[in-house]
């Protein structure tokens, strides 16, 4: 077994990025300041977590705002009332769509799914000209490559950012997100490319959407999305992650069926009828990345039950099959508190490949 964690919190120890962006927005800093604050906070934690042992540390998990909104600018889907003329997408455009600014407003921000977080909503429509205009997949890979730290890439993925998507204004509320499939896979295919001249060994795609009722059609569209990118991903594993639920029973077909994936990602906490579905069959020389701690969750997790499942899991997916653990992070600081030593030195020795962090702000 190995350790894997979908990603962590960004905001730093002593919240630093919430005070570097409110200088920055205040005007009191430059963008150099608040980049070298970024930089500080990325390098500091893959150092902690290449330092716990995490086998699978994930990259540009970090965001200034968040990673919906990232993606928007990563596929160059700005609004036409921002003014964006092309090029790399900078502060100015990035922060006009999260907050607005003097002359127009800001996108739409709705609730994450179940949790108390909120993301920017990409507004899209048939006219919409998508290009690579934020690099931050790759930058952040090499930043941390340039450390000594090999960390997987993690990406929303297509299908999951287009039915997180709203039609633009003026676009018929009936318009299907789902048929700009093909224009925004040119774009993806562009930044695999690059991760995969970069040296980058693994490529994480976070499609929760597939924790959702799905209708055929939506189903279909992981179905063509993968199988459209599986040339593109050939010499590189692919992750697929999901997470908050159940994936239903349709939607655990069609993931497990993808082509050119090489491990599947289920949190298991949430999605306690997920682990009956990889008990019916999961699929022959595939990887399984089994969420069973709960980052979501600031009480003490049962390292027992935890796992029993992860011995269980190791049993199913048989011989020669890698079962590769997951971890949903829970993050506090308790300062000048010796409980943290005392608590992090037990963990560590019940469970060893378990990176889990109590840092309380």
């Amino acid at each position: 077994m190995a350790s894997h964690i979908v990603g962590y919190p960004r905001m730093g120890p002593k919240r630093e990025l919430k005070f570097a962006l409110e200088s920055f927005w205040d005007g009191k800093s430059s963008a150099e300041e608040l980049q070298k604050v970024a930089t500080d906070l990325r390098s500091s934690i893959w150092k902690q977590m290449a330092d716990a042992g995490i086998k699978f540390i994930p990259s540009n998990t970090f965001s200034y705002y968040d990673q919906v909104l990232d993606t928007t600018a990563m596929l160059g889907a700005v609004p036409p009332r921002y003014g964006w003329n092309g090029g790399e997408i900078g502060f100015d455009i990035y922060f006009s769509m999260a907050r607005g600014n003097a002359s127009v407003p800001a996108m739409e921000m709705t609730k994450w799914f179940d949790t108390n977080y909120h993301y920017i909503v990409p507004e899209l429509g048939p006219d919409v000209k998508f290009s690579y205009a934020s690099y931050n997949a790759v930058d952040e890979y090499k930043d941390a490559k340039a450390l000594g730290i090999e960390t997987v890439p993690v990406i929303v993925g297509p299908v999951s950012y287009l039915l997180l998507s709203k039609p633009a204004k003026g676009v018929e509320i009936s318009f299907s997100l789902l048929s700009l499939i093909d224009k925004i896979l040119p774009v993806y295919k562009e930044v695999v490319a690059e991760l995969k001249e970069a040296g980058a060994g693994w490529i994480q795609f976070d499609e929760p959407k597939l924790v959702m009722d799905l209708d055929a059609h939506e189903l279909q569209a992981f179905t063509h999305a993968y199988s459209e990118l599986e040339a593109t991903l050939s010499g590189v594993n692919v992750l697929i992650e999901t997470y908050f639920a159940d994936v239903p029973v349709e939607a655990y077909k069609t993931l497990t069926a993808l082509k050119g994936v090489s491990g599947f990602g289920f949190d298991l906490i949430r999605g306690t009828k997920t682990l009956d579905l990889i008990k019916g069959g999961f699929p022959s020389g595939k990887f399984l990345f089994a969420g069973v701690v709960d980052g979501r969750n600031i009480w003490a997790n049962d390292l027992a039950a935890s796992l029993d499942t992860l011995h269980a899991l190791k049993a199913m997916v048989g011989k020669g099959i890698d079962s590769l653990v997951q971890h949903f992070i829970i993050v506090m600081k308790l300062n000048n508190d010796r409980r943290y030593v005392v608590l992090q030195t037990r963990l560590w020795s019940l469970l060893p490949v378990l990176f889990y962090t109590l840092q309380l702000t």
